[in-house]
Protein backbone atom coordinates (compact mmCIF):
# COMPACT_ATOMS: atom_id res chain seq x y z
CA UNK A 1 0.00 0.00 0.00
CA UNK A 2 2.66 2.61 1.00
CA UNK A 3 4.56 1.42 -1.96
CA UNK A 4 2.11 2.06 -4.85
CA UNK A 5 1.69 5.11 -2.63
CA UNK A 6 5.00 5.70 -3.08
CA UNK A 7 4.69 4.96 -6.53
CA UNK A 8 1.68 7.39 -6.93
CA UNK A 9 3.29 9.96 -5.45
CA UNK A 10 6.39 9.67 -7.72
CA UNK A 11 4.49 9.64 -10.33
CA UNK A 12 2.79 12.42 -9.32
CA UNK A 13 6.34 14.05 -8.58
CA UNK A 14 7.39 13.06 -12.26
CA UNK A 15 4.34 14.91 -13.64
CA UNK A 16 4.67 18.02 -11.70
CA UNK A 17 8.35 18.20 -12.90
CA UNK A 18 7.31 17.59 -16.42
CA UNK A 19 4.56 20.65 -16.11
CA UNK A 20 7.40 22.48 -14.50
CA UNK A 21 9.49 21.89 -17.26
CA UNK A 22 6.73 22.63 -19.96
CA UNK A 23 5.84 25.58 -17.83
CA UNK A 24 9.59 26.82 -17.86
CA UNK A 25 9.60 25.89 -21.27
CA UNK A 26 6.94 27.50 -22.60
CA UNK A 27 7.94 30.70 -20.12
CA UNK A 28 10.80 31.12 -21.88
CA UNK A 29 9.67 30.28 -25.08
CA UNK A 30 7.19 33.06 -24.07
CA UNK A 31 10.22 35.64 -22.97
CA UNK A 32 12.16 34.86 -26.32
CA UNK A 33 9.19 35.19 -28.23
CA UNK A 34 8.56 38.89 -26.68
CA UNK A 35 12.34 39.39 -26.41
CA UNK A 36 12.18 38.93 -30.42
CA UNK A 37 9.45 41.05 -30.76
CA UNK A 38 10.85 43.77 -28.50
CA UNK A 39 14.47 43.11 -30.60
CA UNK A 40 12.30 43.82 -33.75
CA UNK A 41 10.37 46.62 -32.30
CA UNK A 42 13.64 48.07 -30.61
CA UNK A 43 15.04 47.64 -34.30
CA UNK A 44 12.24 49.08 -36.11
CA UNK A 45 12.79 51.94 -33.32
CA UNK A 46 16.31 52.35 -34.40
CA UNK A 47 15.58 52.21 -38.07
CA UNK A 48 13.15 54.67 -37.25
CA UNK A 49 15.31 57.01 -35.48
CA UNK A 50 18.00 56.35 -37.84
CA UNK A 51 15.96 57.39 -40.88
CA UNK A 52 14.40 60.24 -38.63
CA UNK A 53 17.81 61.54 -38.03
CA UNK A 54 18.84 60.87 -41.58
CA UNK A 55 16.51 62.72 -42.55
CA UNK A 56 16.41 65.71 -39.84
CA UNK A 57 20.52 65.92 -41.10
CA UNK A 58 19.32 66.22 -44.40
CA UNK A 59 16.70 68.76 -43.15
CA UNK A 60 19.02 70.53 -41.36
CA UNK A 61 21.56 70.42 -44.25
CA UNK A 62 18.96 71.26 -46.61
CA UNK A 63 18.18 74.62 -43.65
CA UNK A 64 21.59 75.15 -44.08
CA UNK A 65 21.57 75.50 -47.47
CA UNK A 66 18.53 77.30 -47.35
CA UNK A 67 19.99 79.98 -45.13
CA UNK A 68 22.92 80.17 -47.31
CA UNK A 69 20.88 81.22 -49.94
CA UNK A 70 18.99 83.29 -47.74
CA UNK A 71 21.81 85.34 -46.84
CA UNK A 72 23.17 85.57 -50.07
CA UNK A 73 20.08 86.55 -51.42
CA UNK A 74 20.10 89.16 -48.53
CA UNK A 75 23.41 90.29 -49.68
CA UNK A 76 22.04 90.08 -53.14
CA UNK A 77 19.05 92.17 -52.00
CA UNK A 78 21.26 94.67 -49.87
CA UNK A 79 23.75 95.43 -53.47
CA UNK A 80 21.00 95.85 -56.01
CA UNK A 81 19.07 98.09 -52.99
CA UNK A 82 22.29 100.17 -52.83
CA UNK A 83 22.75 100.59 -56.35
CA UNK A 84 19.25 101.15 -56.84
CA UNK A 85 19.60 104.04 -54.11
CA UNK A 86 22.86 105.29 -56.10
CA UNK A 87 21.21 105.30 -59.51
CA UNK A 88 18.18 106.89 -57.80
CA UNK A 89 20.13 109.35 -56.36
CA UNK A 90 21.81 110.29 -60.00
CA UNK A 91 18.33 110.25 -61.13
CA UNK A 92 17.65 112.93 -58.37
CA UNK A 93 21.03 115.05 -59.47
CA UNK A 94 20.10 114.23 -63.08
CA UNK A 95 16.76 115.97 -62.74
CA UNK A 96 17.99 118.65 -60.34
CA UNK A 97 20.66 119.27 -63.29
CA UNK A 98 17.84 119.36 -65.92
CA UNK A 99 15.62 121.44 -63.65
CA UNK A 100 18.29 123.92 -63.01
CA UNK A 101 19.53 123.91 -66.63
CA UNK A 102 15.65 124.59 -67.97
CA UNK A 103 16.01 127.22 -65.50
CA UNK A 104 19.04 128.75 -67.21
CA UNK A 105 17.95 128.36 -70.80
CA UNK A 106 14.59 130.09 -69.72
CA UNK A 107 16.82 133.05 -67.43
CA UNK A 108 19.58 132.79 -70.66
CA UNK A 109 16.44 133.66 -73.09
CA UNK A 110 15.59 136.64 -70.76
CA UNK A 111 18.35 137.69 -70.29
CA UNK A 112 19.53 138.03 -73.89
CA UNK A 113 15.94 139.43 -74.64
CA UNK A 114 16.76 142.25 -71.74
CA UNK A 115 20.09 142.88 -73.12
CA UNK A 116 19.00 143.05 -77.07
CA UNK A 117 16.66 145.43 -75.27
CA UNK A 118 18.76 147.36 -73.42
CA UNK A 119 20.76 147.94 -76.54
CA UNK A 120 18.45 148.63 -79.36
CA UNK A 121 16.94 151.46 -76.90
CA UNK A 122 20.19 152.83 -76.09
CA UNK A 123 21.24 153.21 -79.69
CA UNK A 124 17.72 154.74 -80.31
CA UNK A 125 18.63 157.28 -77.76
CA UNK A 126 21.71 158.07 -79.33
CA UNK A 127 19.89 158.06 -83.02
CA UNK A 128 17.32 160.61 -81.67
CA UNK A 129 19.95 162.76 -80.17
CA UNK A 130 21.78 162.87 -83.51
CA UNK A 131 18.88 163.32 -85.59
CA UNK A 132 16.87 165.26 -82.91
CA UNK A 133 13.62 163.18 -83.96
CA UNK A 134 11.80 161.15 -81.29
CA UNK A 135 11.02 158.53 -84.07
CA UNK A 136 13.89 156.24 -82.94
CA UNK A 137 12.84 155.89 -79.64
CA UNK A 138 9.12 155.23 -80.54
CA UNK A 139 10.13 152.25 -83.05
CA UNK A 140 12.39 150.54 -80.60
CA UNK A 141 10.06 151.10 -77.48
CA UNK A 142 6.97 149.63 -79.66
CA UNK A 143 9.78 146.48 -80.98
CA UNK A 144 10.64 145.94 -76.94
CA UNK A 145 7.58 146.03 -76.22
CA UNK A 146 5.98 143.40 -78.85
CA UNK A 147 9.01 141.67 -77.64
CA UNK A 148 8.28 141.41 -74.15
CA UNK A 149 4.10 140.98 -74.64
CA UNK A 150 5.67 137.83 -76.89
CA UNK A 151 7.88 136.65 -74.38
CA UNK A 152 5.04 136.13 -71.73
CA UNK A 153 7.53 136.01 -68.75
CA UNK A 154 6.09 137.57 -65.17
CA UNK A 155 8.98 138.79 -64.40
CA UNK A 156 9.24 140.98 -67.25
CA UNK A 157 6.06 142.48 -66.18
CA UNK A 158 7.25 145.51 -64.52
CA UNK A 159 9.67 146.36 -68.13
CA UNK A 160 6.54 145.90 -70.01
CA UNK A 161 4.67 149.07 -67.78
CA UNK A 162 7.60 151.13 -68.01
CA UNK A 163 7.75 150.92 -71.95
CA UNK A 164 4.53 151.73 -71.68
CA UNK A 165 4.88 154.79 -69.77
CA UNK A 166 7.82 156.28 -72.05
CA UNK A 167 5.97 155.68 -75.15
CA UNK A 168 2.83 157.82 -73.48
CA UNK A 169 5.56 160.66 -72.12
CA UNK A 170 7.12 160.52 -75.33
CA UNK A 171 4.00 160.99 -77.79
CA UNK A 172 2.51 163.63 -75.62
CA UNK A 173 5.91 165.68 -75.74
CA UNK A 174 5.88 168.92 -78.09
CA UNK A 175 8.82 169.05 -80.18
CA UNK A 176 10.78 172.12 -80.72
CA UNK A 177 10.83 173.71 -84.84
CA UNK A 178 14.62 173.71 -84.83
CA UNK A 179 14.59 175.24 -88.29
CA UNK A 180 12.98 178.37 -86.71
CA UNK A 181 15.93 178.11 -83.85
CA UNK A 182 18.44 178.35 -86.09
CA UNK A 183 16.91 181.26 -88.19
CA UNK A 184 16.68 183.52 -85.24
CA UNK A 185 20.27 182.26 -84.42
CA UNK A 186 21.08 183.35 -87.97
CA UNK A 187 19.35 186.95 -87.12
CA UNK A 188 20.83 187.35 -83.79
CA UNK A 189 24.69 186.88 -85.41
CA UNK A 190 23.92 189.83 -88.07
CA UNK A 191 22.39 192.11 -85.15
CA UNK A 192 25.76 191.88 -83.47
CA UNK A 193 27.30 194.39 -85.69
CA UNK A 194 25.13 196.67 -85.12
CA UNK A 195 24.89 196.49 -81.11
CA UNK A 196 26.20 200.03 -79.53
CA UNK A 197 28.44 198.63 -76.83
CA UNK A 198 27.79 200.36 -73.14
CA UNK A 199 30.69 202.94 -73.88
CA UNK A 200 30.27 204.24 -77.11
CA UNK A 201 30.46 208.44 -77.93
CA UNK A 202 28.72 209.81 -80.61
CA UNK A 203 30.74 209.67 -83.92
CA UNK A 204 31.75 213.59 -84.99
CA UNK A 205 30.32 215.02 -87.44
CA UNK A 206 31.27 215.47 -90.91
CA UNK A 207 33.09 219.07 -91.56
CA UNK A 208 30.98 218.90 -94.78
CA UNK A 209 27.88 219.91 -92.83
CA UNK A 210 29.52 223.37 -91.87
CA UNK A 211 30.05 224.50 -95.09
CA UNK A 212 27.47 227.10 -97.00
CA UNK A 213 25.29 225.89 -99.65
CA UNK A 214 24.66 228.59 -102.54
CA UNK A 215 21.04 228.49 -101.55
CA UNK A 216 21.32 228.94 -98.43
CA UNK A 217 21.28 232.03 -96.74
CA UNK A 218 23.50 234.05 -94.07
CA UNK A 219 20.44 233.46 -91.27
CA UNK A 220 20.03 230.10 -91.90
CA UNK A 221 23.68 229.48 -92.05
CA UNK A 222 24.67 230.96 -88.75
CA UNK A 223 21.49 228.84 -86.94
CA UNK A 224 22.91 225.49 -88.50
CA UNK A 225 25.99 226.95 -87.08
CA UNK A 226 25.07 227.43 -83.38
CA UNK A 227 22.91 224.10 -83.34
CA UNK A 228 26.06 222.21 -84.24
CA UNK A 229 27.88 224.36 -81.93
CA UNK A 230 25.33 223.44 -78.81
CA UNK A 231 25.19 219.86 -79.92
CA UNK A 232 29.37 219.72 -79.78
CA UNK A 233 29.39 221.12 -76.17
CA UNK A 234 26.18 218.87 -75.04
CA UNK A 235 28.75 215.99 -76.17
CA UNK A 236 31.95 216.94 -74.33
CA UNK A 237 30.26 216.22 -71.36
CA UNK A 238 28.16 212.96 -71.49
CA UNK A 239 26.65 211.69 -68.08
CA UNK A 240 25.71 207.82 -68.04
CA UNK A 241 25.52 204.66 -65.75
CA UNK A 242 27.10 201.34 -66.57
CA UNK A 243 26.66 198.52 -64.38
CA UNK A 244 29.66 196.87 -65.64
CA UNK A 245 33.09 198.61 -65.20
CA UNK A 246 34.67 196.49 -67.91
CA UNK A 247 32.15 198.06 -69.84
CA UNK A 248 33.66 201.76 -69.30
CA UNK A 249 37.18 200.77 -70.47
CA UNK A 250 36.31 199.28 -73.33
CA UNK A 251 38.38 200.84 -76.29
CA UNK A 252 36.92 201.12 -79.75
CA UNK A 253 39.11 198.01 -80.96
CA UNK A 254 38.27 196.13 -77.90
CA UNK A 255 34.27 196.53 -79.00
CA UNK A 256 35.00 195.34 -82.27
CA UNK A 257 36.39 192.03 -80.42
CA UNK A 258 33.76 192.18 -78.51
CA UNK A 259 31.31 192.07 -81.02
CA UNK A 260 33.10 189.42 -82.64
CA UNK A 261 33.68 187.25 -79.61
CA UNK A 262 29.36 187.38 -79.24
CA UNK A 263 28.62 186.13 -82.91
CA UNK A 264 31.35 183.39 -82.54
CA UNK A 265 29.15 182.53 -79.59
CA UNK A 266 26.37 182.45 -81.35
CA UNK A 267 27.56 180.72 -84.44
CA UNK A 268 28.98 178.08 -81.73
CA UNK A 269 25.37 177.49 -80.52
CA UNK A 270 24.33 177.06 -84.23
CA UNK A 271 26.26 174.41 -84.71
CA UNK A 272 25.97 172.87 -81.47
CA UNK A 273 22.00 172.92 -82.58
CA UNK A 274 23.31 171.42 -85.67
CA UNK A 275 24.66 168.60 -83.98
CA UNK A 276 22.12 168.03 -81.07
CA UNK A 277 24.87 168.91 -78.22
CA UNK A 278 22.09 170.96 -75.91
CA UNK A 279 24.26 171.38 -73.33
CA UNK A 280 26.86 173.30 -75.37
CA UNK A 281 24.22 175.10 -77.05
CA UNK A 282 22.88 176.17 -73.48
CA UNK A 283 26.38 177.12 -72.56
CA UNK A 284 26.68 179.12 -75.44
CA UNK A 285 23.54 180.82 -74.94
CA UNK A 286 23.95 182.35 -71.56
CA UNK A 287 27.55 183.24 -72.14
CA UNK A 288 26.11 185.31 -74.89
CA UNK A 289 23.13 186.30 -72.83
CA UNK A 290 25.86 187.48 -70.26
CA UNK A 291 27.88 189.39 -72.67
CA UNK A 292 25.00 191.34 -74.30
CA UNK A 293 24.04 192.81 -70.79
CA UNK A 294 26.87 193.22 -69.50
CA UNK A 295 28.70 195.25 -72.45
CA UNK A 296 26.01 196.46 -74.49
CA UNK A 297 23.90 199.40 -74.70
CA UNK A 298 20.47 198.20 -72.42
CA UNK A 299 18.74 201.38 -73.61
CA UNK A 300 19.13 200.63 -77.17
CA UNK A 301 16.17 199.69 -79.14
CA UNK A 302 18.05 196.67 -81.37
CA UNK A 303 19.89 195.89 -77.90
CA UNK A 304 16.50 194.90 -76.68
CA UNK A 305 15.57 193.68 -80.28
CA UNK A 306 18.81 191.22 -79.57
CA UNK A 307 18.00 190.42 -75.96
CA UNK A 308 14.45 189.83 -77.03
CA UNK A 309 15.38 187.40 -79.79
CA UNK A 310 17.89 185.45 -77.71
CA UNK A 311 15.26 185.10 -74.75
CA UNK A 312 13.00 183.12 -77.03
CA UNK A 313 15.46 181.20 -78.24
CA UNK A 314 16.88 179.98 -74.89
CA UNK A 315 12.93 179.41 -73.85
CA UNK A 316 12.58 177.78 -76.72
CA UNK A 317 15.77 175.69 -75.95
CA UNK A 318 13.64 173.06 -73.14
CA UNK A 319 11.01 172.45 -75.94
CA UNK A 320 13.91 171.01 -77.92
CA UNK A 321 15.19 168.66 -75.24
CA UNK A 322 14.27 164.84 -75.81
CA UNK A 323 12.10 163.08 -74.10
CA UNK A 324 14.37 160.55 -71.95
CA UNK A 325 13.39 156.61 -71.47
CA UNK A 326 14.16 156.60 -67.99
CA UNK A 327 11.89 154.18 -66.73
CA UNK A 328 12.58 151.66 -69.68
CA UNK A 329 16.47 152.11 -68.76
CA UNK A 330 15.84 151.17 -64.60
CA UNK A 331 13.12 148.50 -65.46
CA UNK A 332 16.27 147.01 -67.92
CA UNK A 333 18.77 147.26 -65.04
CA UNK A 334 16.72 145.99 -63.03
CA UNK A 335 16.05 142.54 -64.70
CA UNK A 336 19.41 142.34 -65.85
CA UNK A 337 20.06 141.93 -61.97
CA UNK A 338 17.63 139.29 -61.45
CA UNK A 339 14.65 140.72 -59.18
Amino acid sequence: MNTETSVSEAQQGRSAAQWLHWGIAAVALLALLVSGLLWQKLTSIQEQLARQSAQSGAQATEASATARRAQELAMETAAKLTVAEARLSEVSLQRTQLEELIQSLSRSRDENLVVDIDSAVRLAQQQAQLTGSVEPLLAALKSAEVRVTRAAQPRLTPLQRAIARDLARIKATAQADTPALLVKLDELVLLADDLPVANAVTTPRNNESLKRKPEEGITAWWGRLGSLVHEELRNLIRVSRIEYPDAALLSPEQSFFLRENLKLKLLNARLGLLSRQIDSVRADLASANVAMGRYFDASSRKTQTAMGLLQQVRGQMKALELPRVDDTLAALATAAAGR
